[in-house]
């Protein structure tokens, strides 16, 4: 809920709050590219938290991904990632395998994040 695991996954964060909240914006920085989003939702329950945003003009995908940890019934602790987008530059279109090849490799960084 505090942007490290992003960081920890790699990316500069400038956001315009510590922690993620709805209408929160924050902006990720890969390498050059830039990647705004704003916080559109947030889980806040016993056994869940977390917290989605969408992409924002100038995020090189449109669309949404959602971060959630959670225990399961017999106690086990999981984390889910859900996105779903579709292209939103020029870059991304015609680089398409490469950016989902991106977007896994970006999952896969999170989800390790998470297991710190």
């Amino acid at each position: 809920m505090t942007w490290q695991m992003h960081r920890d996954a790699g990316l500069r964060v400038a956001a315009g709050a510590d922690r993620a909240a709805p209408g929160v914006e924050v902006t990720l920085h890969l390498l050059v590219v830039r990647i705004p989003c704003r916080v559109v939702y947030v889980l806040d329950e016993p056994d869940r938290r977390g917290f989605a945003y969408g992409t924002l003009a100038g995020h090189p995908e449109q669309g949404e991904e959602a971060f959630e940890v959670y225990r399961t019934a017999e106690g086990a602790v999981r984390a889910r990632i859900r996105a779903f987008s579709r292209p939103a530059t020029l870059l991304t279109k015609v680089g398409g395998p490469v950016a989902t090849m991106v977007q896994d490799y970006m999952t896969g960084r999170y989800l390790r994040a998470l297991q710190k």
